[in-house]
């Protein structure tokens, strides 16, 4: 037997352990927080059983960043925050300040940068939002665009406190939804109203046949033979515009600039505070791609936050209100269409799922 104690085994899989990255005041009161309160919009206190707190201030920030920008950023930091920061979940940057006298000269660099505070408290938080098509091959619409745009056309909201209720976007450029478009309060969704195209001229020289098959969740495309070549064909009523075979084959490309669109839907949460959580519905069935400022989609957003600040009570989420309200009365209130396409007749629509945390069994 060893006689010698083993050494602790240090290897490189998995991420360091996040103790290391805490601001020294928080590890000296981890887990002894006495509470938190906001004291404005972006600032936020959080006061430990010792008596110390700890000051956060949150700014906006798109989810793609330039290395110049987030150099000064991290200089930022150094100069007010010890060098101590963080990204929330809503691509916000949340600067950890000890020293309470360094909160009003950050928020002045920050805003001469043209960095708005805010976000925190009953406002609308940062945008969620995937690829789009900066990256992402079968996108519908540019996510980053649409977030940008409609940030900017409420940014009122995102440096107040006047909502009712905390509000949270999100943009999916597609219906694989990579962003939280399922349970957000407002959520943009891009959407192809085509089938997939399928250039049979080159499709055996680029694609596995029985791969491209076997790629599809619902069985929609079937292998064929056109004009002599082994190729494949796409069911239209099958097909729901995922994108799973354009991965697979290029010779099978979604995107289409004259029939994708965006689509926006209301009322999701995940908390299950006051009331159970909620998927998001469909609000506006199609909207135009308009780059660079997607004009229809930005007012169609506008329109909804301004209705709903006006009109809910105090700490109802916009699905809250809904229900309160009534769908008919929103679509009349709003000013938007109530069309065919709202009405669900998706077979697999079971209203029997139990999709709520408040079922225990």
């Amino acid at each position: 037997m060893a006689t010698e104690p083993v050494p602790q085994r240090r290897t490189d899989i998995g991420p360091p352990h996040y103790d290391q990255f805490l601001h020294p005041l928080i590890k000296r009161n981890y887990g002894k927080w006495k509470h938190h309160e906001a004291l404005k919009p972006g600032v936020l206190v959080h006061t430990a059983e010792s008596g110390e707190a700890i000051y956060t201030v949150r700014a906006a920030s798109a989810r793609l960043l330039s290395t110049d920008f987030i150099k000064w950023v991290c200089d930022m930091a150094d100069k007010y925050a010890d060098g101590y920061l963080r990204f929330t979940s809503r691509n916000n940057i949340e600067f950890l300040l000890a020293n309470k006298e360094n909160i009003d000269p950050l928020i002045k660099d920050l805003n001469a940068r043209g960095v708005p505070v805010g976000g925190t408290h009953n406002s609308i938080s940062g945008v969620v939002h995937t690829q789009g098509w900066i990256h992402c091959h079968t996108s519908a619409t540019d996510a980053s665009g649409l977030a940008k745009t409609i940030m900017d056309e409420l940014d009122e909201y995102f440096s107040s406190h006047k909502l009712p209720q905390r509000v949270k976007i999100a943009v999916a450029c597609c219906l694989n939804m990579c962003g939280a478009v399922h349970c957000s309060d407002i959520a943009i969704l891009g959407i192809h109203r085509k089938p997939p195209y399928v250039n049979h001229a080159n499709l055996k020289n680029l694609c596995e046949i029985p791969t491209t098959v076997a790629a599809c969740p619902t069985a929609a495309i079937r292998p064929v033979t056109v004009d002599g070549k082994a190729s494949v064909e796409v069911d239209r009523e099958k097909c729901m515009y995922c994108g799973n075979c354009y991965t697979t084959c290029p010779a099978m490309p979604l995107a289409d600039a004259d029939n994708d669109g965006v689509s926006i839907w209301v009322g999701g949460k995940v908390a299950n505070a006051r009331t159970r959580p909620m998927f998001s519905k469909l609000a506006i069935p199609y909207l135009p791609n308009n780059p660079p400022r997607w004009p229809e989609v930005t007012e169609a957003v506008k329109k909804i936050v301004d209705v709903y600040a006006a009109n809910a009570k105090p700490w109802e989420r916009i699905g809250e209100w809904i229900e309160r309200i009534s769908w008919p009365k929103f679509f009349e209130i709003t000013g938007l269409p109530f069309t065919r396409y709202h009405i669900d007749d998706f077979r697999g629509a079971n209203k029997t799922y139990r999709t709520t945390t408040h079922m225990k069994f």
